[in-house]
């Protein structure tokens, strides 16, 4: 039975007859080395199977090219969109990526920010998982490593944090529901107390501060989980009032889509009755029934733009631990669940 085994520089050299540094400089495109002696070696590394050991080599450089991401959930469609900007921006600046997820677990978290630190990345990109309340872990590694947040953020973290413009885009969509006339805006948010919701939550209200429109406490409801299971129950609780809203604001796409499927249920009338706003721009707003108004997150903008800033720090010789907010622009696309007919 044959045997695993790794071939090493000390092996290609001995076989070219060369010295271990000529060979590592030929592997590497050193300008010093003649290409007839960069071809032998290349040759002759491919023949024997040869791959670099890439601790050793960042032991000797004190880099890797290696950058590592943590995400709450990475089967969330915009996450998806995130990591694929990251994906590609760190390829064209020359890093590899390790992604990991957290699944929205604070102790999770903290395993993966060990693992990438034992793993010596160069930096870390995060996304916070949601319930994410002490701070101290991610403190600690990032006077070890930059760290840059994205989505998912904390004003307690003193780092660069690439976010969208929450607030102004519910402002904007809730001013979209009023200018159609709407007055009784219901909004569906989280209860955590989360920085998308929170934001997006400040937007809602000052729109209606802003067109003088009085902020009715009963159709302002909150679940932990905002999925499309709990916008469909709270537009039910929504549609047993006396008083019914004449429009939803919901805080993520999926509550939105439960809201509409719970409206479609009860044949209500989308949007002349009630109409409805989400917040991601995902897949499934335009397959629901009818297509869904919701404010456009450019989540291959925002991984592009967090690995930028990444690499920026990490080639950064101060070394010095950096405090900024980086907001990308939104767009609300305007569909049939709130287009005035």
């Amino acid at each position: 039975m044959s045997k695993r085994h790794n071939t090493t520089l000390k092996e290609l050299a001995l076989a070219l007859n060369l010295s271990i540094s000529t060979v590592s400089r030929a592997l590497n495109d050193h300008p010093d080395i003649n290409e007839k002696t960069k071809e032998n070696v290349k040759k002759l590394a491919r023949q024997m199977n040869y791959s670099p050991n890439l601790f050793a080599r960042s032991f000797r450089s004190q880099k890797t090219n290696i950058i590592g991401v943590i995400v709450p959930n990475i089967s969330h469609y915009f996450t998806s969109t995130i990591l694929k900007g990251i994906l590609e921006e760190a390829e064209i600046q020359g890093y590899r990526v390790i992604i990991s997820e957290s699944n929205n677990s604070e102790t999770k978290q903290t395993e993966m920010l060990n693992t990438m630190t034992q793993f010596g990345v160069d930096g870390i990109l995060m996304s916070l998982a949601r319930k994410t309340t002490k701070v101290d872990d991610v403190l600690r590694t990032l006077n070890r490593a930059p760290i840059v947040l994205f989505d998912k953020v904390s004003q307690k973290i003193p780092c660069t944090q690439v976010v969208i413009n929450e607030e102004e885009a519910a402002f904007n969509a809730v001013e979209h529901l009023i200018e159609l006339g709407k007055e009784r805006i219901a909004i569906i948010k989280e209860t955590e107390n989360s920085y998308n919701s929170e934001k997006r939550y400040a937007g809602y209200l000052r729109a209606l501060e802003h067109h003088g429109i009085r902020i009715r406490e009963k159709i302002i409801l909150s679940t932990e989980d905002i999925s499309l299971i709990h916008g469909r129950r709270l537009t039910n609780i929504l549609l047993s009032m006396k008083k019914r809203p004449d429009a939803i604001f919901a805080i993520t796409d999926d509550a939105a889509i439960g809201a509409i499927k719970a409206l479609n249920k009860f044949k209500i009338k989308i949007p002349e009755e009630i109409a409805v706003v989400g917040f991601s721009n995902s897949a499934s707003s335009k397959i629901i029934q009818p297509e869904l108004t919701t404010v456009d997150q450019p989540g291959d903008k925002i991984g592009r733009t967090a690995v930028k800033y990444l690499i920026d720090e990490i080639d950064s010789p101060s070394n010095n631990i950096i405090t900024k907010t980086v907001e990308i622009k939104t767009t609300l696309v305007v569909r049939d669940s709130s287009l005035r007919a």
